[in-house]
């Protein structure tokens, strides 16, 4: 009974920080209508970092703030995962639309099979490499989906946001390399290396005029939006996702994150945007995609054990 309830409760855990994601490319398109991406981020990871290191302190004390058996690797992953991540991801979303993105980033659990079979030789069953391609098809649908030649800024948005998932899954695979550390105190100590280097990035870019600070008015405008990004997303929503996945299983974890994208379409549709019918198919594809390359590796799981 213990055991259902912790499966229960981190289902609840990993179900809420997948809601409070979806919301999230969709809350911060909107608040670029009065801030630049770049002072967003800074503003958000700055508030984030600062609520984490607080819960650090709390929990493991101030030796935990210290960068591990693996300094370098640590300034790396901070550097990648924590800055260069999210700079690429929301600076891409200024120029493409939250469901070109949403969908883009629901391709990081396929990308982290390719990573780890280029960098370790672990080559996906051909069902999987089947449920990839299939994936990256469904992508290439949705991104055309208004004609090839629409826009040169979304595919530049695109790209972005290509390059910044690519970056988490470096991340991503990079925490294995700390299994000293608590997920509680790798996502910190990252996150503080990437908000030192996000901050250092804004400063240059409003010295040099390509981002400015908000005004009073703007910044009260754009106030629950900063909130909800910093302290709702990047805070509660990693907090509860670190909690539950572990109580659930990676590949329980994963299939409920393709909820993510449903629910960003869902919110774009009642924010009035139109999609084609090659974009449905396409979010389609890479759903079902995605889902059944799930369920087959869970098929494989059960039969090996």
């Amino acid at each position: 009974m213990a055991g259902s309830s912790g499966f229960g409760i981190g289902l609840s855990a990993v179900l809420t920080s997948v809601v409070i994601w979806g919301a999230q490319l969709p809350i911060a398109k909107a608040a670029y209508a009065v801030m630049d991406p770049v002072t967003l981020i800074a503003l958000r990871y700055a508030l984030a970092a600062a609520f984490l290191a607080l819960l650090l302190y709390w929990r493991e004390g101030m030796p935990a703030f210290q960068l591990g058996e693996r300094p370098w690797l640590m300034l790396g992953a901070g550097l990648c995962g924590m800055a260069g991540s999210p700079l690429l991801v929301f600076a891409g979303l200024s120029f493409t639309t939250p469901e070109h993105a949403v969908i883009i980033l629901a391709l990081q659990p396929s990308m982290s099979a390719l990573a780890q079979w280029f960098m370790r030789g672990s080559r996906p069953p051909a069902f999987t490499l089947a449920c990839i391609v299939a994936a990256f098809i469904g992508v290439v649908l949705v991104v055309t989906g208004h004609g090839a030649g629409e826009d040169t800024g979304k595919w530049i948005g695109d790209v972005l946001v290509v390059a910044g998932a690519a970056c988490w899954v470096c991340y991503s695979l990079m925490l294995a390399k700390f299994p000293e550390m608590s997920a509680l105190r790798f996502t910190t100590v990252s996150c503080g290396v990437g908000t030192i280097a996000i901050l250092a990035i804004a400063l240059v870019s409003i010295l040099l005029g390509t981002a400015r600070l908000p005004s009073l008015p703007e910044a009260v405008a754009v106030t629950p939006h900063l909130l909800y990004l910093a302290l709702v997303s990047t805070t509660a929503g990693m907090v509860m996702w670190n909690y539950g996945s572990p109580r659930i299983g990676v590949l329980n974890s994963i299939l409920l994150l393709n909820l993510m994208p449903v629910e960003t379409y869902l919110i774009r549709y009642w924010q009035g945007a139109h999609f084609t019918g090659q974009e449905w198919l396409g979010t389609a594809l890479v759903i079902v995609s995605l889902v059944a390359s799930n369920l087959y590796q869970r098929r494989l799981n059960k039969a090996g054990a």
